[in-house]
């Protein structure tokens, strides 16, 4: 599943906000939300198989962290996107200040 697939999800966006602020064990995560710890713990494996959240294993808890490698490639993703359409909108700009300009 890729990035954008992944947080396609309200769970899974919010799950993301949370994890850009630092670490954050499963139960830490899960008592965030009105859902069974179940429904967070596949939500969590659906991000780590798009690779926007890692984890790791601390004595008895399992500590989740955003996946610098993978939000990296989602962001140049979008930057991408974004000088294109910078491109396009910078063309019309000028296009409308030559019509402004004649008469």
């Amino acid at each position: 599943m890729d990035g954008l697939t992944a947080l396609a999800d309200p769970t899974r966006q919010r799950i993301v906000e949370m994890l850009a602020s630092g670490a954050l064990a499963s139960g830490d995560i899960a008592r965030r939300f009105a859902l069974t710890a179940p429904a967070i713990s596949q939500h969590l494996k659906t991000l780590r198989e798009a690779k926007l959240v890692r984890v790791r294993p601390e004595r008895q808890r399992r500590i989740y962290e955003l996946d610098p490698q993978g939000v990296r490639e989602l962001a140049d993703w979008v930057n991408n996107i974004e000088k294109f359409w910078s491109n396009k909108l910078d063309a019309l700009e000028g296009a409308l200040q030559e019509t402004r300009k004649t008469p």
